[in-house]
């Protein structure tokens, strides 16, 4: 149970002020919440001993990322799970072990303080999920109309395994496409939230920390060519940065793109196309194709990759060029995405 001590209901700009309110706001709800020795010190910054990070690999991973999501509370999480959950696979994704994160909030004076506090919680609770530490932040407070309700910034660092070299540009022409799972779930539990359209469907955000399941993928296949996280931009997005950085031709097969009916439906009423659509918790990789069964198969072992699949392969031409096969035969091109199908998914 969280032991705060301060009367307020909602949040003033005294709270952001340097003094008692805001040290009562860090005392009594952050530093309690987040718990842990490295943030208990109140220092300006957390102290972390190199040795300790070693014994983890031999690079740092170090990444951040803001979250402005509208609503803040959505089907299957809230902007603080989401916070966390993204700067976790951020890291995650390059092969790294995410290990420390700060928490930078941004909140619009008269914001609730009970909301603040659920959201917080919420925090702590994905933190704990991904085993990573939330060791230092900041907190302003911002005129009612200057800000949206809440926005977060989380950094985080984490330590990459020897032996590993992930990166955009190692697409190699014969290699196997995969992903983990159903894509577009996060972007339509967004759309869902926000009530705007007369649409029903149980669709649930998939956002998630996917680093044990990466840990699980390099356990088996240590020469994991690219891997990203599908978020802002989906799949047709990562898929294109891989295929320009790669100077290579990407070709994904639509029957086999795991995509929900609902998740299809919704997009066939409102005209979206569910390769944009962002994911919080779907990973694309490259890998040699040779390893690419095994490793399916190894997914599939895994909570998270139950639906694993090869969705494609990399081609030597047309060079920086991705190609849908269609369901009925044809072929289309997937361009880079041009302008925002969803403003503020993330």
């Amino acid at each position: 149970m969280l032991n705060r001590t301060t009367n307020d209901e909602r949040i003033t700009m005294a709270h952001g002020s340097g003094g008692k309110a805001m040290r009562a706001l860090i005392e009594d709800l952050l530093v309690p919440t987040f718990n842990n020795s490295l943030l208990d010190t109140l220092e300006d910054q957390a102290t972390i001993p190199l040795r300790e990070l070693l014994q983890h690999g031999d690079r740092l991973a170090f990444t951040t990322d803001s979250y402005v999501v509208d609503p803040l509370f959505f089907p299957g999480g809230n902007i603080g799970e989401l916070a966390v959950n993204g700067t976790v696979n951020d890291l995650a994704v390059s092969g790294a072990r995410p290990l420390f994160l700060s928490c930078g909030l941004v909140i619009e004076e008269g914001f609730p303080l009970d909301t603040l506090t659920l959201i917080v919680e919420a925090m702590k609770h994905a933190a704990d999920r991904a085993d990573v530490s939330i060791v230092t932040g900041d907190t302003k407070v911002v005129e009612k109309g200057s800000a949206d309700k809440l926005f977060i910034n989380t950094a985080g660092i984490g330590v990459i395994r020897e032996g590993v070299s992930i990166a955009a540009t190692n697409a190699q022409p014969g290699d196997a496409v995969i992903t983990n799972g159903f894509i577009g779930d996060h972007g339509v539990a967004i759309l869902l939230a926000r009530n705007e359209l007369a649409l029903e469907a149980d669709v649930q955000s998939d956002t998630q920390p996917v680093h044990d399941l990466i840990s699980h993928m390099l356990d088996v296949c240590s020469q994991i060519h690219c891997l990203r996280d599908a978020t802002r931009g989906g799949l047709a997005t990562v898929l294109n940065e891989y295929a320009s950085a790669s100077n290579v031709s990407i070709q994904i097969n639509e029957p086999q793109v795991p995509i929900r009916e609902s998740v299809r439906g919704a997009c066939e009423i409102l005209g979206l196309d569910p390769l944009y659509l962002a994911n919080e918790g779907k990973i694309v990789a490259v890998v040699p194709y040779e390893n690419a069964h095994e490793l399916i198969k190894a997914m599939r072992d895994h909570p998270l990759g139950k639906h694993s699949a090869i969705i494609g392969r990399v081609n030597s031409s047309p060079a920086g060029i991705v190609i849908l096969a269609t369901t009925f035969g044809g072929t289309r091109i997937v361009d880079t995405l041009v302008g925002d199908q969803l403003p503020r998914i993330c």
